[in-house]
């Protein structure tokens, strides 16, 4: 495969994605060569998911790039800290879930996979951490379709297997 070449990679956890979003992925980073990776993410809607460990945030700038990547609730709403607001930090802020979707760069993943972990990585256990700590540009958008199902808990393993008996 040449270097420019995309590969699009789909996590064993994320079942039931619509090929519409391996589509909109693989075009994104086509239609923008200045990004060597670029991934996927949905809006969240709820307090459960917004401070789930297990649910990646991010947040990125005008130009759909990604900033940051965490485990945490981010952004952090200062004012939300105010008696009464706590409960409402999906109506306050825009939190956005990542997808566990990529595109690469053949390039730049030969790249990635030689270039060792860095402690961002390590400690929120989020490989695309490695890449932002190298100065990598990761390019993302909101996902034109709901993606599927993420299994990160057990819990989440239940829900998948009652969906797939329907």
């Amino acid at each position: 495969l040449s270097d420019e070449e995309i590969i699009v990679n789909l996590q064993g956890d994320e079942i039931g994605v619509p090929a519409s979003l391996i589509h909109q992925l693989a075009n994104g980073l086509h239609n923008h060569p200045d990004y060597s990776i670029a991934t996927l993410c949905e809006r969240i809607d709820n307090d459960i998911d917004i401070n789930d460990p297990n649910i990646v945030k991010v947040v990125f700038d005008q130009n759909n790039t990604a900033l940051y990547f965490s485990r945490a609730t981010i952004p952090h709403l200062r004012e939300s800290q105010k008696e009464g607001q706590e409960d409402d930090q999906a109506q306050q802020g825009n939190y956005y879930k990542h997808l566990g979707l990529y595109a690469y760069r053949v390039g730049y993943l030969k790249k990635f996979t030689a270039t060792p972990a860095c402690d961002l990585e390590r400690s929120e256990s989020l490989e695309q951490l490695r890449a932002l700590y190298t100065g990598e540009k990761i390019y993302i958008e909101e996902a034109c379709a709901p993606a599927g199902i993420g299994i990160d808990t057990e819990e989440d393993l239940q829900k998948a297997r009652q969906q797939f008996q329907t």
